[in-house]
């Protein structure tokens, strides 16, 4: 006849599920046959607290073993007692018995995710299952599907982080929280946001997606943007406000500044996976009034009779 399921799982008998349902998991994770190949103490240590944890786990068993109406086997006690056969006395366990060891149902541990369990173990792989694979945990990895979905957004919220609501075709929607210095197609995982299961839900994965800029752009590992100069700032030197996903700044135009080139705005541009802050580059562009000016047109006949020049092309 097994023992007492309160002793084997080392909880009082006024434990609450939650307290019970975590002193199983860890009994099973430091018991479980894979993560103890070869030690048959181990073993049979994994199929008492699993055995304890069929009774303490089931509400309605549990309140039978506490008023005497069945045994620590699950036998009604009318029955008789006996057995003396192992855990579970004369019955085979909860789902009967493998290959590799005892196979459970997901019914046998109601309110327990054991692939969550078993995930934890094997570093997020659900662990070893089916057929003669160290206790054949198959069933346990039944939960629902993960669910994937796409989620754009701004490169504003991509470097400084916040909060989006995604909505699901279920009709469901969902806050997701976006991380600093956030990557084109990182995968965020929502754990238990996917569909449901018999054994829980599955996780939801969202690909962020960096959606195009008005005003920035990338080129390469860069943050680029254009910045219109007038003609007389771009000859004589000045001072123009620009902007930046951290606010408006001011940059210095020097004299005799030209179309294409480049103001570094140091730390005011993308991070990387690292978190490092990279620059943004301000591009300069000379930029003529929007209406013709007959002073500027008469500056320029002038200027192109006596000071003529060509270009450089710029590569």
């Amino acid at each position: 006849m097994a023992s007492d399921p309160y002793q084997e799982l080392g909880v009082s008998r006024t434990a609450s599920a939650d307290e019970v349902r975590k002193a199983f998991r860890k009994l099973a994770k430091q018991n479980h046959p894979d993560t103890n190949p070869g030690n048959k103490a181990a073993e049979e240590r994994f199929k008492r607290v699993s055995a304890a944890f069929d009774i303490l786990g089931d509400e309605k068993k549990r309140k039978k073993f506490d008023a005497g109406e069945i045994d620590a086997d699950g036998r009604e006690t009318a029955r008789g007692f006996g057995g003396g056969q192992g855990p579970w006395g004369s019955r085979p366990p909860p789902g009967g018995f493998g290959r590799g060891g005892p196979t459970y149902t997901s019914e046998s541990f109601e309110g327990v995710d054991l692939g969550d369990i078993l995930g934890e173990m094997f570093g997020g792989r659900g662990g070893p299952a089916g057929p003669g694979r160290g206790g054949g945990f198959g069933p346990f990895s039944q939960r629902g599907s993960d669910v994937r979905a796409r989620l754009e957004i701004d490169l504003e919220e991509a470097i400084k982080g916040g909060k989006k609501r995604i909505s699901f075709a279920d009709g469901r929607t969902i806050d997701v929280t976006i991380p600093k210095g956030a990557q084109e197609g990182q995968s965020l995982r929502l754990k238990g946001q996917g569909a449901a299961g018999r054994a829980g839900a599955g996780d939801a994965f969202i690909e962020l997606v960096i959606a195009p800029h008005p005003i920035y752009h990338r080129e390469g590992e860069l943050l680029v943007m254009d910045v219109p100069v007038t003609v007389y700032d771009a000859v004589l030197g000045g001072k123009v406000e620009a902007p930046t996903p951290d606010g408006p700044v001011t940059l210095t135009i020097p004299k005799g500044a030209n179309s294409g080139a480049k103001l570094r705005l140091k730390g005011r541009g993308l991070t990387d996976a690292q978190g490092r802050r990279g620059d943004l580059f301000a591009r300069l562009v000379v930029t003529l009034p929007d209406q013709p000016d007959p002073e500027l047109e008469a500056f320029a006949e002038a200027w192109k009779a006596k000071r003529p020049y060509t270009p450089k092309r710029r590569v």
